[in-house]
């Protein structure tokens, strides 16, 4: 169904565009130096859970609906842009007064550990729904690798989308885990872990105030 030259094509192009130090590799960067590997890697793969439902918006016509809308696209960019503002402040928050871990806190954490994980999971969800760059995207260059005459244009769209958040789940997750490596390595000193969960917080609140003011320009 899916000729694979043009799969091929799309892999290669999804592949490149994953790599890059982009909005997407930003905000994972952001949440591994914030909260640590296993946030980044649940906002992965809640990010590209949304990204693909775009993916299929896009494949039964929605997306191109939202794109023309100013009003429907405005809104979503910047429900966008102030949930990333909005994680960052908390990100801030949170390692305002750092405190020595001890064995009562790990016990804690450890009890609260997939709540956490499901949060974060749906917290990278709402990320990748609400960003604007991927509706524009996905509407302008995703028929482009669909061969019509094959048929099943929707199907391919779906098929085509999928592997594509399969190459940026790879992708992702591996600025993640470089980030909270970096994390684990400068974390020794809980001065310097408060300082990079600072500076996840303000990475996630310059990206949300960039899709907010990149819109407006656009």
């Amino acid at each position: 169904m899916l000729d694979p030259q043009r799969l091929a094509a799309f892999c290669a192009m999804s592949l490149l565009l994953s790599a890059l130090p982009g909005p997407a590799v930003l905000f994972v960067v952001g949440r591994a130096l914030a909260h640590g590997r296993r946030a980044a890697l649940a906002s992965v793969a809640g990010n590209a859970l949304g990204g693909y439902l775009l993916v299929v918006a896009v494949a039964w016509g929605i997306g191109s609906a939202v794109e023309k809308s100013a009003v429907l696209f405005g809104l979503i960019r910047t429900a966008g842009a102030a949930y990333l503002v909005y994680l960052g402040v908390q990100a801030l928050r949170s390692h305002r007064r750092p405190s020595p871990p001890d064995a009562r806190a790990f016990e804690a954490a450890r009890t609260a550990a997939s709540r956490t994980t499901v949060r974060h999971v749906w917290q990278g969800f709402v990320v990748g729904v609400t960003n604007p760059k991927s509706i524009v995207f996905l509407t302008a260059v995703l028929p482009q690798f669909v061969d019509r005459a094959a048929g099943h244009v929707v199907v391919q769209m779906l098929l085509l989308g999928l592997a594509g958040a399969l190459l940026q789940i790879l992708s992702d997750s591996g600025w993640g885990m470089a980030a909270s490596a970096a994390r684990t390595w400068m974390g020794r000193s809980p001065r310097r872990l408060a300082a990079l969960g600072r500076t996840g917080g303000l990475t996630m609140i310059g990206l949300g105030v960039g899709v907010a003011v990149t819109g407006r320009s656009g």
